[in-house]
């Protein structure tokens, strides 16, 4: 067994196109595996594709709003169909809505339970015969420091992302029997167009969560890498319903 070799697997990344997500496609493809790029914006898409491409490795991109039950079977079924099968899926797609929860209205609190929680649950249970028919595979969900502490300025997305946790348990329970392994990685506050906010407007936050960090800053999305192909990897293969957190320190302080 070559640890961390992920030649000829076939992998699902949401929200590939662009932060987290396309850090974490294009690592997994320069690790040896065939990747599918998963997002709303059909050009970031084939943009992370091509970045793909030129690293001698396969892609393909799939326009694919997670909300929408369609556009994650015909992601899944256009995988198969040009990698033969599937043995990777990163749920990553998230969004944010910043309000205080006395403001919060029901349309951004949903928007976001739907984005960052329930597509998880939908597009692994929609990948899951697949997986187990490829004799099984690993989901890989992307959470956050806000999976573990509470947040006055986005308790959706901190609701969202404690979900998640327990879905990734859940996951992990019921599908070990099918050789599937689902595990977290809990980035901290990593430099991508979601926390661009934080810095550019909301310095004293920004400054904070610096002084915080032991690291002493934010971190890169290829930061996360190392993590998505471990549990990508046959090197996971006995770690399932866990969490792992790519945060410089921050969550220990």
């Amino acid at each position: 067994m070559k640890l961390f070799d992920l030649s000829g697997k076939a992998a699902i990344v949401t929200g590939g196109n662009g932060g987290i997500g396309r850090g974490i496609a294009v690592g997994l493809a320069a690790a040896g595996a065939n990747v599918c790029i998963a997002g709303r914006n059909e050009e970031k898409n084939e943009r992370v594709q091509r970045e793909i491409d030129e690293l001698g490795a396969r892609a393909i991109s799939s326009h694919c709003d997670v909300n929408v039950e369609a556009d994650i079977a015909s992601t899944i079924a256009a995988t198969e169909e040009a990698f033969g099968g599937l043995n990777i899926l990163v749920n990553n797609a998230g969004i944010a809505a910043l309000n205080a929860p006395e403001h919060m209205t029901d349309e951004e609190w949903g928007s976001v339970i739907e984005t960052n929680l329930s597509s998880v649950f939908k597009f692994s249970r929609a990948a899951h015969s697949s997986l187990a028919k490829s004799g099984g595979g690993k989901i890989i969900n992307i959470g956050s420091m806000y999976s573990i502490f509470g947040s006055p300025f986005a308790p959706s997305y901190s609701a969202s992302k404690g979900g998640v946790i327990q879905l990734t348990k859940s996951l992990g329970v019921a599908w070990a029997k099918d050789n599937i392994q689902v595990n977290a990685i809990l980035p901290g506050w990593i430099t991508t167009d979601m926390t661009a906010p934080i810095k550019s407007d909301m310095t004293d936050l920004y400054e904070a969560i610096v002084a915080r960090t032991p690291a002493g800053r934010f971190g890169q999305p290829e930061e996360c890498v190392g993590a998505a192909v471990y549990l990508a990897s046959e090197s996971s293969n006995f770690v399932t319903g866990q969490n792992i957190a790519v945060c410089g320190g921050y969550s220990i302080c």
